[in-house]
């Protein structure tokens, strides 16, 4: 299981367009693609995004703590959001969006504004689930930081829990080959949640640790999104 980059993270959210005016009002992200079950917001379709599954009921954060996106000047970043409440913290910036969704912005070298930096997931053994996600095909990067293609996966001490509402739906992988990641998640024993033949994309979902899903997704040759 090879990822490359860490292509997007997918969200459940009662109010997807409340959000997507956010990420396009205040942060100049775009709608990528809109269907009737999603929405799919970012700044490049082959760079990091945001995906808003449409789901009723109030959502429940569960492991997410929050999604940290990288810009490469911060306070420009920030005159976007005036009127927001932002919290600072030693050259990022954190701040609540909606139904439970907490963005931040990370100052640093970048090709693609708000590109995603990283996901902090809560963990209740932050250092063991770090190593776990090694047979993922994540890279270790430090004791509770994982690595895939420049960006990162942090585990943050807490209980993710299991909610029958989760906020979060899954993270997503860039891979090569979905079927050949299909093929080493069923030698390695991994649970295999779903494939999904999509017009763009082929994908293997996989359940990881603490009830967190990871999408291994193959851009097929037709991608054309922007």
């Amino acid at each position: 299981m090879r990822p490359k980059t860490l292509d997007h993270v997918a969200l459940w959210v009662a109010d997807r367009d409340r959000i997507t005016d956010f990420l396009t009002d205040r942060l100049s992200m775009h709608v990528i693609e809109k269907t009737d079950k999603f929405t799919l917001v970012g700044t490049d379709a082959r760079r990091g995004k945001l995906t808003l599954f449409a789901e009723e009921g109030q959502r429940e954060r569960g492991a997410l703590k929050h999604v940290a996106l990288r810009v490469s000047d911060l306070e420009a970043a920030l005159a976007g959001l005036d009127g927001v409440d932002v919290e600072r913290d030693n050259g990022s910036a954190y701040f609540d969006v909606h139904e439970g969704l907490r963005l931040g912005l990370v100052e640093g070298q970048t090709d693609v504004e708000y590109d995603l930096d990283h996901v902090a997931l809560f963990s209740a053994s932050p250092e063991e689930t770090a190593k776990t996600y090694s047979d993922f095909g994540f890279a270790p990067d430090a004791e509770t930081r994982v690595e895939v293609g420049g960006a990162y996966v942090e585990f943050h001490s807490g209980e993710p829990g299991d909610p029958e509402r989760p906020l979060l739906n899954h993270l997503a992988v860039l891979v090569d080959s979905a079927d050949e990641t299909l093929e080493e998640a069923k030698q390695a024993g991994i649970d295999v949640a779903d494939v999904v033949d999509a017009p763009n994309t082929l994908a293997v979902f996989v359940w990881g640790p603490e009830h967190v899903k990871i999408e291994y997704v193959e851009q097929k040759p037709t991608f054309a999104l922007k």
